[in-house]
């Protein structure tokens, strides 16, 4: 294929305008046929339009030998092309063991991450990147799978920010060229490229979606998916840009980020009164997604849900940081002070009837004959329990909970961790630690706000009862 071919096959869509003349582009090349055709084709139109070219290449030291030979034949092209050449590497599957995520999100990062420095440090504002129109039918079931929102099945665009930098744009000149035109391509002008034997792997989602999911819809089910799917991309990014102009210009009238206080508990003056409730769905859940990525917080539908379906309610996003959402639609943070066992303990004599208060929660305690216990017994009252006095015994300890403390609530057949207990009854993880128990010789017998214990119940063979009263303060 000719430069003049090239040039068409490249050519921009209408709308989309590529960098100015005398323009620095950082081209990302990993040495596949992708980056490679790119590579070709912007230095074939460079000279027309004054670009000042340069190579980056990240290596992932995910192949041994190979990725140590791609980067060299990266370096090499760049060389013969008197193009500058910057080159990176790191051991992406000991960092994503180390934090706990996937090798591919790991190795996007780190790759983000030299690009847009290396785009830095060149004064290169733009960072070109290979992807083209089959990559976005494959990310739209990527995303399609792990259930994204409109914005997200609307797929890349031609020019986004990059996610490490948002001075740097990220521009994709080939989005709507088809892989077999790129091959194609690649054949006439006889551009050599590397393969990467992973990208045969079904180890990957991405690659089980090239290879077995969109072969068998496209000859099953649609066999012009790649056209149809690009159609309702489009449709679904166009909607998603609508609402969240809708939603920006909401928030704008709102005036929130002026009114918005740090303690996150007054409003403003400059507060506008709107209802928030009467907005549609949609436009309310992107109300509130832009004020928490405003927070810095990563938001996602179950915590969007959770403050949109639950006003006022502390949703809790780490340790130490929970988000509500007030009537009005406003996003507020707050911080809590780290988390920790309290060691405040105290002695309670239970040789006679009593009362005391221990942080926060008032206690009073008598006991009674069993016969007379259940002459006087009517319907069981919030904060009062009863258990069998002689197992308890004449002594117990009033504390908090601490690590590795074992309860037995009524009804089940052997102890469980405390922690367990509080996961399951959703009991905030800052609330955990203000909870009081009571703990006999035997073990603890009482829990602030829980069933009491199957080991102190009241039995048939009970002769006297600790009738036990609590109220929070």
């Amino acid at each position: 294929m000719s430069r003049r071919s090239a040039t068409k096959t490249l050519a921009a869509p209408p709308g989309l305008q590529l960098p100015g003349a005398g323009t620095k582009i950082l081209m990302a090349v990993s040495g596949g046929l992708d980056s490679m055709v790119l590579l070709h084709a912007l230095k074939a139109l460079a000279g027309q339009r004054r670009w000042k070219l340069a190579v980056a290449h990240f290596n992932h030291r995910l192949r041994g030998r190979a990725s140590e030979a791609d980067e060299a034949f990266v370096r090499r092209t760049a060389g013969a092309m008197k193009l500058p050449f910057f080159s990176a590497s790191a051991d992406v599957k000991q960092i994503a063991k180390r934090e706990k995520i996937s090798t591919e999100m790991a190795a996007r990062r780190l790759r983000h991450e030299f690009l847009a420095r290396t785009a830095l440090d060149q004064r290169a504002n733009n960072i070109a990147l290979a992807h083209h129109a089959d990559d976005q039918v494959e990310l739209f079931f990527l995303r399609l799978l792990r259930g994204a929102g409109g914005g997200g099945l609307g797929g890349m665009q031609w020019r986004s920010a990059s996610p490490a930098d948002e001075r740097i744009s990220l521009i994709r000149p080939l989005l709507d060229v088809p892989r077999a035109e790129l091959a194609a391509f690649a054949r006439q002008n006889r551009i050599p490229y590397r393969e990467d034997a992973t990208n045969l792997s079904t180890d990957f989602l991405r690659n089980r979606i090239r290879h077995e999911l969109l072969p068998l819809l496209r000859r099953h089910y649609q066999p012009g998916l790649n056209k149809t799917i690009l159609r309702v991309m489009d449709i679904a990014a166009a909607d998603s840009n609508l609402i969240g102009a809708l939603a920006q210009a909401w928030l704008n009238q709102q005036a929130f980020r002026r009114g918005r206080e740090e303690d996150g508990r007054t409003q403003s003056s400059s507060y506008v009164q709107t209802d928030f409730d009467k907005l549609p769905e949609a436009i309310q859940r992107q109300v509130l997604k832009l004020q928490i990525i405003e927070l810095g917080i990563t938001p996602d539908f179950a915590l969007i849900e959770s403050l949109r379906d639950s006003p006022e309610k502390l949703v809790a996003v780490s340790v130490n940081v929970s988000l509500s959402c007030d009537a009005m639609g406003r996003v507020l943070q707050r911080q809590h002070r780290p988390v920790s066992f309290d060691d405040h303990s105290l002695i309670v004599k239970l040789s006679t009837s009593g009362a005391l208060l221990f942080d926060g929660v008032a206690v009073k305690w008598e006991f009674a004959r069993t016969k007379e216990y259940l002459r006087r017994a009517g319907k069981p009252a919030v904060g009062i329990e009863f258990y069998d006095a002689d197992k308890i015994g004449k002594e117990v300890v009033l504390r908090h909970w601490r690590a590795g403390d074992r309860f037995r609530p009524i009804g089940v057949a052997s102890g469980v961790k405390l922690q367990d207990l509080f996961t399951n009854a959703k009991i905030p993880r800052q609330k955990r630690h203000q909870l009081v128990v009571a703990e006999a010789v035997d073990g603890i017998f009482w829990v602030e706000g829980l069933r009491i214990s199957e080991d102190f119940k009241l039995t048939p063979e009970t002769k006297r009862v600790l009738i036990w009263k609590w109220r929070r303060d």
